[in-house]
């Protein structure tokens, strides 16, 4: 069970984001979860996993939830997934960064089926020195009723909207003979499908195999769009590279600095014009000690979008000029969120929080700084500091007048008692400070049991 209590403009930004989807900005919101889970078995040739994780919630965007519903299946290093599971981004610590440019856990997990190899698997010959791993998906967004509830009368929304997501990550380095291990992948996204509305009219999207195959394949659409509107491919095509790379020597210490660069449609996928924007990361597991026991700092810098123009070449103006990439928005789509939650990093203030209730991200043009620190500093005892401070610049399409600041922070502790087995308790205290949010302060009560079921 979890409870928040808070004054001010908002519940305080980290007692809201990066919790899959089960925050909300409302104040004093609050919910009672159960769950139970089978974990598939790592070790074993074969083995097979499911879960069921349920809630109800007050002051959210729905009364209840059916928050994770899954079946899973391993043989050897192959995986299948069907159902809605919660998943974390790639390289970012889920308790401590500020989230994955691409997939943070900011958002309610979205049904799918995944297909692919989801942990590294060694290539044959290469005695653990190259690994792979990779994914295949296709999914549907389940925020329908949530949009047609929520956004303002003839504002723009979306129905039935189709998902897919693909990615590919190589690792070189082998721990077991020397330290250094590099990383590199790429995964990209699509919204695709379903019905738009907007400004009085109506648009389907097209569901058909064509569809399916445009989203793996990105191509230019030949759709007749609102008000003549085009879109460089088919859906709305979002993507991010990342880069690792870790030091991990056999003492009880690591250090890894990775990257990720987040692009829309094809600007960005090349270097053509430039990588500017980008979330650079580093990440700390320190020997056992009473202090600190992990500590990640982030830099996001996203003010370029590839620039501040754009024009599509015409027979007036034959050059083509990409830019003002609108992070996160699409034309036709509500863009990367889903139940107003972005799916990438929250930083870019989720369209949840909107009181105009347009589903739109207004602030994606940032820069910003976060770090987050955990340690146990005794036994039962675990602590975490989350600190973000933030530049806002608006979007392109709806700049600032001025400059808007962003100050968010939190502390938690959590208490495992060994004399009580599986309960835990925890409180947390944040606030936020700023032009963006508005001054905000609260306190998060969190009380769970958690334990094995035998048969």
């Amino acid at each position: 069970m979890r409870a928040t209590f808070s004054g001010g403009e908002n519940t305080p930004f980290w007692l809201v984001n990066n919790l899959q989807g089960l925050g909300s900005p409302e104040k004093n919101y609050g919910f009672v979860r159960a769950a139970a889970f089978r974990d598939i078995d790592s070790q074993k040739r074969f083995s097979w996993g499911a879960g069921i994780d349920i809630a109800g919630a007050w002051r959210s965007s729905s009364p209840f939830y059916l928050h994770q519903l899954f079946g899973e299946v391993k043989y050897r290093a192959l995986g299948a997934m069907l159902g809605s599971k919660e998943i974390w981004g790639e390289f970012s610590n889920p308790r401590l960064s500020s989230g994955n440019l691409l997939y943070s856990g900011n958002a309610m997990p979205i049904p799918q089926l995944r297909l692919g190899i989801f942990d590294y698997a060694d290539f044959w010959g290469t005695n653990g020195w190259l690994a792979v791993k990779g994914y295949i998906s296709y999914g549907m967004f389940t925020d329908s009723g949530w949009q047609k509830s929520w956004a303002a009368p003839e504002s723009k929304r979306t129905e039935n909207v189709l998902y897919h997501s693909k990615g590919l990550w190589l690792r070189g380095g082998n721990i077991s003979e020397f330290p250094l291990t590099g990383e590199i992948g790429i995964e990209m996204a699509t919204q695709f499908g379903g019905k738009a509305f907007k400004d009085g009219e109506t648009l389907h999207l097209g569901n058909g195999f064509k569809d399916w195959l445009k989203a793996f394949f990105p191509s230019t659409s030949t759709r007749k769009t609102f008000l003549g509107e085009q879109t460089s491919v088919d859906g709305n095509m979002v993507g991010a590279y990342n880069i690792a790379i870790s030091w991990i020597p056999k003492s009880d210490w690591s250090l890894k600095a990775y990257f990720q660069h987040y692009f829309e449609d094809h600007s960005q996928m090349t270097f053509e014009y430039g990588w500017k924007d980008g979330l650079w990361g580093m990440e700390v597991q320190f020997p056992i000690n009473p202090f600190v026991s992990a500590l990640v700092y982030e830099f996001l810098y996203s003010k370029d979008q590839t620039g501040a123009v754009n024009n599509d070449s015409s027979a007036n103006v034959p050059e083509q000029v990409s830019g003002r990439d609108n992070y996160y928005n699409h034309s036709i789509y509500t863009g990367w969120q889903h139940w107003g939650m972005g799916i990438g990093n929250p930083l870019a203030v989720s369209p949840l929080y909107n009181r105009n209730h347009n589903i739109y991200f207004f602030d994606t043009r940032i820069i910003a700084h976060h770090m987050g620190i955990e340690g146990n500093p005794i036994r039962d005892l675990n602590y975490r500091i989350l600190l973000s401070f933030s530049k806002n610049w608006g979007t392109y399409q709806y700049p600032t007048p001025d400059v808007l600041d962003n100050f968010n922070a939190m502390v938690e502790l959590t208490w495992k008692p060994q004399k009580l087995q599986g309960w835990y308790g925890s409180v947390a205290t944040a606030c936020d400070s700023g032009k963006l949010l508005g001054n905000s302060f609260g306190v998060m009560i969190t009380i769970g049991k958690s334990g094995y079921i035998s048969f």
